[in-house]
């Protein structure tokens, strides 16, 4: 058995030896946003509506900038039932720059082709830095109604 290798864990008690072998990681979280994160749909569009009820969180598959980590106000490409959309980062529950509220959750806003939001309402509070960032984050602007 694997534990006559280690004689240090063999001393100890069975279930002991079974806690210290390999049922915790010690490795680091990643609060990156990379490829096959799990998001959360923050606007009230009817397919984020649909995922959100089956329990099925939308996954990042591409990240649309030359590093491949999301961060706030960045463009994903993400799957959503079966369905590739285009989204924006609006929250990260990454440590953000001074100033920049950190969420419980990662959020994205579903997005078409044009860059026009897929909903008519963001339901969450989005960060303030987001005004600063120009381009397609307007449209989402002008669907918010709280900032943080």
């Amino acid at each position: 058995m694997a534990l006559t290798m280690y004689p240090a864990i063999c001393s100890l008690t069975p279930s002991m030896a079974r806690l210290t072998s390999c049922y915790f990681s010690t490795s680091q979280k990643l609060y990156e946003i990379r490829k096959l994160a799990r998001m959360r749909i923050v606007d009230n569009s009817a397919i984020g509506k649909a995922a959100a009820q089956l329990g099925k969180p939308p996954r990042v598959i591409y990240v649309y900038n030359a590093k491949e980590v999301g961060m706030l106000g960045d463009k994903v490409l993400v799957t959503v039932k079966g369905e590739m959309k285009r989204a924006y980062i609006v929250g990260l529950k990454q440590k953000q720059y001074p100033n920049v509220p950190r969420m419980d959750t990662n959020n994205i806003v579903l997005v078409d082709d044009n860059g026009s939001p897929l909903g008519n309402r963001i339901m969450v509070p989005i960060p303030s830095a987001l005004r600063g960032k120009g381009g397609d984050l307007t449209k989402i602007l002008s669907l918010a109604t709280k900032f943080v």
